[in-house]
């Protein structure tokens, strides 16, 4: 009995110990911004607006990472998109109340000319 109840107590004590090793799994909401700018932009005026977007993650509170780059594929499948621009947030509300804010209204109205395409894309983060 007694060589059973050790082995019940090492099998609880291993389960315990595996599940306190997994990552807490919280998904994060990234919400993807892609530009592709006409070629005749001037190239101060995208780098205005970069450094705003960027800028906004020190205005809004609910941005938890903002990151941006540019595309380097070798595949030539970006559609003319060349800016992309990531921010988390962990929550749709969150997201939906930098939508809203003030400093992201006049940022969208920096935006004169308005890159020649744009997409945003949200999804929750899986790992």
């Amino acid at each position: 009995m007694k060589k059973v109840l050790c082995i019940a107590l090492l099998f609880i004590a291993s389960c315990v110990t595996v599940n306190a090793q997994k990552p807490h799994n919280k998904q994060l909401l990234r919400h993807v911004v892609l530009f592709g700018w006409n070629e005749n932009t001037d190239p101060a005026y995208i780098n205005k607006v970069v450094t705003a977007f960027g800028d906004l993650q020190n205005k809004i509170p609910t941005i938890k990472t903002f990151e941006w780059g540019t595309n380097n594929s070798p595949e030539n499948l970006n559609n003319g998109l060349t800016y992309c621009f990531t921010l988390t947030f962990s929550s749709e509300a969150d997201r939906d109340a930098y939508l809203i804010d003030p400093a992201h209204k006049a940022f969208v109205a920096l935006l004169n000319p308005v890159p020649d395409k744009v997409t945003v894309f949200d999804y929750w983060a899986t790992n």
